[in-house]
């Protein structure tokens, strides 16, 4: 018989998974705007949403497609989804996924991110884990933790991997390699070309955000673009 872990993560095999987040602060910012964003991603195609926040996660409870829930408190070292507690208010939501900090730094809560994992599981056990990531090492412990996805979304900004232009193809392959659980490619895939080379990379599934949510980045993208141009006609 198939596991709700297999089906989840059945469903997400060569998809795209976008992530639907706004800075505190943006006039996006806001539960019901996210949860709209998320429905149309949802329309057009994506197997899965991620989302940031509690609020927005209940704000998106009637998707059909499975929720990357997290939480983000504070802003460096581990912030992402940093405790037990943080955790499981994120699967109460509603989140079919719990994102949380999979590197081996330590955790606001003193605990251990196998103890993280294995407390989540002890009350939510349909929730699945996705471990976001910073490297090699971050992946490998992340696995031997108990967690069901591999995430590369903290690669760059650990120290411990320079932060590439685009996807991190160069871990995603060494993740695949290595490690037995799936991986989720996410940072820096700007265009679809991005999203194909981090498939044959060896990704799962392939998580956008910036790309597609954030319209003041993308703005800010075209303005550049334009500025380097000024003055010059063709």
């Amino acid at each position: 018989m198939t596991t709700r872990a297999e089906s989840i993560i059945g469903l997400l095999t060569g998809g795209l998974i976008v992530s639907c987040q706004a800075y505190p602060g943006e006039p996006m910012r806001d539960p019901k705007t996210m949860a709209q964003i998320a429905r149309a991603a949802v329309l057009g195609g994506a197997v899965s949403v991620r989302l940031q926040g509690i609020a927005d996660i209940r704000a998106a409870a009637d998707i059909t497609v499975p929720i990357v829930g997290l939480v983000k408190d504070g802003g460096s070292g581990v912030f992402i989804t940093p405790t037990l507690e943080h955790a499981r208010a994120v699967a109460d939501a509603g989140a079919s996924i719990v994102a949380i900090d999979g590197t081996r730094r330590p955790r606001p809560d003193g605990l251990t991110l196998a103890q993280t994992v294995a407390g989540l599981r002890a009350t939510h056990p349909d929730v699945l884990v996705m471990a976001d990531c910073g490297s090699l090492d971050d992946a490998i412990a992340a696995e031997q933790a108990g967690a069901d996805i591999l995430g590369t979304t903290l690669s760059g900004y650990t120290g411990e991997r320079n932060k590439t232009s685009g996807p991190d193809l160069d871990l995603i392959r060494s993740i695949a390699t290595r490690c037995v659980q799936p991986v989720v490619a996410e940072g820096r895939i700007h265009t679809p070309a991005d999203a194909e080379a981090a498939r044959r990379a060896g990704a799962h599934a392939v998580c956008v955000g910036t790309a597609i949510t954030h319209p003041t980045t993308i703005t800010s993208w075209f303005v550049e673009a334009l500025a380097t141009t000024s003055g010059r006609v063709s």
